[in-house]
């Protein structure tokens, strides 16, 4: 942890040499490059020692994939051993280390890496191996269209910016910020004619940077006073189990799943800086004017603590990996794509018990919300007073059901989650299946097939 520290607060300031005397202005994207990759290799060696040996035996056998297999392969084989890798490396941590965490934990970065990969190899096949008409508007935009250089591939998988805690970003949009093109590219998207400037601004992010680090500084002072005074453990200790009333358990099970988060808010909202202060991130202005910096943003911490359902609370929650789960299972899965997405998330976190319970768990509370929005949530927009208590209840039910979803994560083992669960009777569980039985599930439309049975017809027709 300390190590983690050290190697972002040393990244940070790197990262502001690198925007001020490294900037597309002043060096090479060659240059750039070298600098972003040999400082991640450098970052990776000082926290992990030998165990960095494995992200770069996984970087190197994908370079050796994205160059040899054929086009309209290379993004299932990329898949298969990236995450059959990352999977190897997961269970190494049960089997050998017995539930510990190692001080020298380098799963973290091997999972950032894993999705980098296969969302590389995902627009590489998207770029190279389909036609235009047969892609959604999102992967049109990101499409690569040429194998990158084995220079720019280190540095997206291994630049100093996001080794250590992430977030993955596309490949085209890193390109063009080493390039110097990431700010114009968006700044373009504005009239500014219209709004009075004779040229492009040139927006500076040490204000979001500032602001992040405030953020991450609270978030580190409720990580040291009030993570270490919940511990998660507690709820299913027998004799708080024995002495507390059903009702007083949820209210503490949500206690401690707030009092689990700061350490996530502080990791992200970190990352989350360093990207910045290297110019990294810039995604535009918003309708008041305002520069925006949250390109790689990884949570709202807003829009999760408001959220009045759970497809809002995901979103909210490590964003980069629910995009990448979109982009390479969900847009891409040929059936069930939310059941698919889920399991893949489970199996990309590791192999721990807890973690297939929670998202398992996570399909189903899902499926139910879903069942209710669609058929109850348009009987409460008629009248102000109504839609606040549909929004009130719906916020008290969203985020017992995060907790209740949440807990195994952070249990990780069979026998504490089997007792969590017996202690709250199953009630999610229960009332989830009741309603999938009691209440028309609508069928929701899967985003991807329709460029594609379009291109079908299309093709049909010229037949």
């Amino acid at each position: 942890q300390i190590n983690f520290v050290a190697c972002q607060l040393f990244a940070l300031l790197a990262a502001f040499w690198f925007r001020i005397y490294l900037g597309p202005s002043h060096a090479s994207s060659a240059v750039r490059h070298a600098f972003a990759t040999l400082f991640g290799i450098y970052f990776a060696v000082f926290c992990f020692g030998w165990y960095s040996i494995h992200l770069f035996v996984l970087v190197m056998m994908n370079y050796g994939i994205m160059n040899m297999a054929s086009i309209p392969n290379i993004h299932r084989y990329s898949f298969v051993i990236a995450m059959g890798y990352l999977t190897l490396c997961h269970i190494s941590r049960i089997y050998i280390f017995h539930y510990g965490i190692l001080t020298t934990d380098f799963s973290g970065p091997l999972m950032i890496i894993t999705q980098k990969i296969t969302t590389l190899a995902c627009q590489l096949h998207d770029g190279i191996g389909r036609q235009a008409e047969e892609l959604t508007a999102e992967q049109n935009r990101l499409a690569v269209k040429t194998r990158p250089s084995l220079l720019e591939y280190l540095s997206y998988l291994l630049n100093f910016m996001s080794i250590i805690a992430g977030p993955c970003s596309s490949y085209k949009d890193y390109i063009a910020f080493i390039e110097g093109r990431h700010v114009h590219m968006k700044l373009l998207e504005v009239n500014w004619k219209q709004k009075g400037y004779d040229r492009l601004p040139d927006p500076s992010p040490t204000g979001a940077v500032m602001y992040k680090l405030c953020i991450t500084l609270v978030s580190l002072i409720l990580f040291l006073t009030l993570t270490k005074n919940f511990p998660m453990a507690y709820i299913i200790d027998n004799e708080f189990l024995d002495k507390t009333p059903f009702l007083s358990r949820v209210g503490y099970l949500y206690v401690v799943t707030q009092a689990a988060k700061p350490k996530y808010y502080f990791a992200w909202t970190l990352a989350d800086a360093v990207n910045n202060a290297a110019g990294y991130g810039f995604s535009g202005v918003d309708e008041r004017g305002s520069f925006r910096w949250d390109l790689l943003s990884n949570l709202n911490i807003w829009n999760i603590e408001t959220a009045t359902s759970f497809k809002m609370y995901i979103e909210n929650w490590n964003i980069q990996t629910a995009a990448w789960l979109k982009r390479v299972c969900y847009d891409r899965a040929p059936w069930y794509p939310t059941a698919l997405t889920f399991i893949l998330s489970a199996l990309w976190h590791g192999i721990y018990p807890g973690y297939y319970f929670t998202f398992l768990t996570g399909i189903l509370i899902t499926l139910a919300a879903r069942a209710i929005r669609n058929n109850c949530r348009h009987y409460f927009l008629s009248s102000v007073p109504l839609k606040i208590a549909y929004d009130i209840a719906t916020w008290v039910v969203t985020q017992l059901a995060v907790c209740y979803t949440v807990a195994p994560f952070v249990m990780l083992a069979v026998e504490p989650t089997i007792k969590f669960y017996k202690s709250m009777y199953f009630h999610m569980h229960i009332l989830s299946i009741l309603v999938l039985l009691i209440l028309p599930v609508r069928p929701h439309a899967h985003s991807v097939r329709k460029p594609q049975n379009q291109a079908m017809q299309n093709s049909v027709k010229n037949k």
